[in-house]
């Protein structure tokens, strides 16, 4: 795990360098939308509500942003330790989530969970 800030209470974390590459290539209003999301959910814990987070079910949650360039979802779950893992992100180009993002994002959590890491 990629530890990238830590802020009063919790830490944010990426399932590797490859998925935190994946979102900082996103376009720019996109990108600083969810930094400023995700330095929020540092302060203030992982569930924010909508219209910027959503619970997924079975312990995974998805950050919702919107720009005028388009819309980003990362998905992400909860560890004990006031830890945030991001598992997975990706620009949206339809408007319902593709089975394929949502598979990975749920194999990624069922990793982490089972290795505690």
């Amino acid at each position: 795990m990629h530890v990238i800030f830590t802020v009063v209470g919790y830490v944010i974390e990426y399932f590797n360098s490859s998925v935190q590459a994946d979102i900082e290539a996103w376009p720019t209003g996109i990108k600083a939308r969810y930094r400023a999301l995700t330095l929020r959910m540092a302060d203030h814990g992982s569930n924010l509500g909508m219209p910027h987070t959503r619970a997924l079910g079975g312990g995974l949650f998805e950050i919702r942003v919107k720009s005028a360039e388009g819309i980003g979802r990362a998905f992400y779950c909860t560890l004990i330790g006031r830890r945030i893992v991001i598992l997975h992100g990706y620009v949206k180009k339809s408007d319902k989530t593709p089975a394929k993002e949502l598979r990975i994002a749920r194999n990624r959590m069922t990793e982490v969970l089972q290795h505690g890491t």
